[in-house]
Parts: C-alpha cells; structure tokens; sequence
C-alpha cells in the first residue's frame, strides 16, 4: 500500500503564492509519473500540472507561467509552487502518483488540500 500525504494548502490572497508538497510513502519500487489535480465546488476534476520522473513538465493554459511543479526523487515528494493566484484557482487540490511496487503499477491519490483565493 502507498500513502499520498499532502500539506502546504490555505487561505491567501489574490496575487499571492502559496507552495504544496505532498510526501509518499509505503511500498514503493519505483515513483513514475507525479500530478497535481483539483477540484472546485460544482466542477469536475482538473489536471493542474504533470511531471515525469526524469522532471519533464507539462502545464495546462489556464496555470502556465504561474504554477511550478518539481519533485524530489530521493523523498518521495512533488511540490506546486503557486504563484499569482486568482480567486479561480480556489479548489481542493490533489496530488497523484503512478507507482510501480516491483510487481504491477497503480495509481495513487492524495486526500486533498483546500487551497481558497480571498478577494
């Protein structure tokens, strides 16, 4: 079993930055493909941003040249950096993992971390 811990969520204002992290741990062989979603009240899960485990990226419009993903392959960790935040970017957001245990691959979820952009 692996257990997706996420923190770093919170109440900001717009313009501002707020920085996610979330930790794996369990049996893992091998982390391959890490990412963050979200959801809003109301609307369906997003993709926010992807990264591979060599550290390629890929952004949807509506966060690019704003968010930063990034991970940290010897903790187990991907972060979002959060910058210029909009009140549209309020959701609960989760992180997600392919991993691969040395016998099958499956994907894993976080439980969410409200992220709220004030006005």
């Amino acid at each position: 079993q692996v257990q997706l811990v996420e923190s770093g969520g919170g109440l900001v204002q717009v313009g501002g930055s707020l920085r996610l992290s979330c930790a794996a741990s369990g049996s893992i062989f091998r982390l391959n493909d890490m990412a963050w979603y979200r959801q809003a009240p109301g609307k369906q899960r997003e993709l926010v941003a992807t990264i591979t485990s060599g550290g390629i990226t890929n952004y949807p419009d509506s966060v690019k040249g704003r968010f930063t993903i990034s991970r940290d392959n010897a903790k187990n960790t991907v972060y979002l950096q959060m910058n210029t935040l909009k009140p549209e970017d309020t959701a609960v957001y989760y992180c997600s993992a392919d991993v691969f245990n040395g016998i099958f691959r499956e994907q894993y979820w976080g439980q969410g971390t409200q992220v709220t952009v004030s006005s």
